[in-house]
């Protein structure tokens, strides 16, 4: 139950062309504590529902539980979030034994693309396919709770 994750920013769409699978996701989030967020998602057809914990180690790894609810319910559960919604579509992409999500947002988050890979370790290495750009997991400004509430239509840039 413990996730390891790193974030990147993506600098080309060059990405698209390799996505062997493509989601609209809509979010929002019940708790947005950093503590514990608590969030509610739509991926395609079907509904989540999921706890974080608070990061360790710079952000990279933490608690995470996730389950899938019916879309009704999550649709229900949607309408209970806090302020700010979370609307992006999401590419899945093979690099090496990996798998990157790239999330291309809309709405608030307008013109923020960023990817994320899964590891087994903190240390494990990775392929970088060429459009990865910028590395951003221990900027909390990119963790989508963050992003729910300080859009990134509003940074300064």
């Amino acid at each position: 139950m413990i996730e390891i994750e790193r974030k990147f920013l993506v600098k080309s769409n060059d990405f698209k062309e390799q996505a062997f699978t493509q989601n609209k996701i809509a979010q929002g989030y019940l708790s947005s504590l950093p503590e514990r967020t608590v969030r509610v998602r739509i991926k395609g057809a079907k509904g989540f529902i999921t706890i974080k914990g608070i990061g360790h180690h710079g952000g990279m790894s933490r608690f995470e539980w996730e389950n899938e609810i019916p879309l009704d319910e999550a649709l229900e559960l949607l309408k209970l979030c806090e302020k700010g919604k979370i609307e992006k579509t999401r590419f899945e992409i093979k690099a090496g034994k990996h798998v990157f999500e790239v999330d291309e947002f809309y709405g608030e988050n307008e013109g923020l693309v960023m990817a994320e890979i899964e590891l087994e370790s903190e240390t494990e290495s990775f392929e970088k396919p060429e459009w990865l750009g910028e590395e951003v997991t221990n900027d909390k400004r990119y963790y989508n709770a963050y992003l729910s509430k300080n859009p990134f239509k509003d940074w300064e840039k």
